[in-house]
């Protein structure tokens, strides 16, 4: 952290409609839009929600807030931000957001990030020689994202009307979400006798035509009826 950022940090006072602000949004818990940090000891974490949150609809992390919404702040702000500031360039392509410093009382700091839905994306997460990887937001977690999902976030910024073929496979899918209301890929691939890839297509372009809503979680996508 160069003497000017530092000075900038310091520089910065106690707003009283700030800290207002700033409890309206801690009052509403962790969501889609919103991540609580305790502190930034884990600056590649940070780094996976403002990727998170740029493929998705955006959102803000706040550094100092605790999981339960305590507001506990951090002491020496230019040393948390340093880890997270050196990390960025791993992110392709570059994350839009704008990072701002919020005083509280007892001298320590939160700080907000806050990052747009990016036109960009999906971004990604380059660390030493591993695979790139992307992450998407799902209510109140940042998922990585498997590879329908990646293509699905690139292809929906596009917004352009998407055409499929409403065939016999398509018709087995319908039916079968008519009683079990979601679907995994290796589900699909089991019901029609597709392979992979081709299993995969459907699913994405079923998504991309409003047909079918895709969620990320940990096990794996879940495919459902829109």
């Amino acid at each position: 952290m160069n003497q000017m950022m530092m000075r900038r940090w310091e520089e910065v006072s106690i707003d009283e409609s700030q800290l207002f602000e700033l409890r309206l949004l801690i009052a509403g818990g962790e969501s889609l839009y919103l991540e609580f940090k305790k502190k930034a000891t884990h600056p590649e974490k940070i780094l996976r929600e403002m990727i998170a949150f740029a493929n998705t609809q955006g959102g803000t992390i706040l550094i100092g807030v605790d999981d339960d919404g305590s507001i506990s702040g951090v002491k020496y702000p230019e040393e948390e931000w340093m880890g997270v500031s050196a990390l960025l360039a791993n992110s392709k392509p570059p994350i839009p957001y704008h990072v701002s410093l919020i005083a509280i009382p007892d001298h320590r700091f939160i700080i907000r990030l806050d990052i747009a839905e990016s036109d960009r994306r999906p971004h990604f997460l380059v660390i030493h020689d591993g695979s790139p990887e992307t992450y998407v937001r799902v209510r109140d977690m940042s998922i990585k994202a498997s590879t329908e999902m990646e293509e699905i976030v690139r292809r929906q910024k596009k917004k352009k009307d998407i055409k499929f073929v409403y065939g016999e496979h398509e018709q087995q899918l319908m039916k079968y979400l008519a009683d079990q209301k979601t679907i995994t890929l290796p589900q699909f691939r089991e019901l029609t006798g597709l392979n992979r890839f081709k299993a995969s297509r459907k699913l994405i372009l079923l998504v991309l035509a409003n047909v079918l809503k895709i969620e990320a979680t940990e096990k794996g996508d879940l495919y459902s009826r829109v």
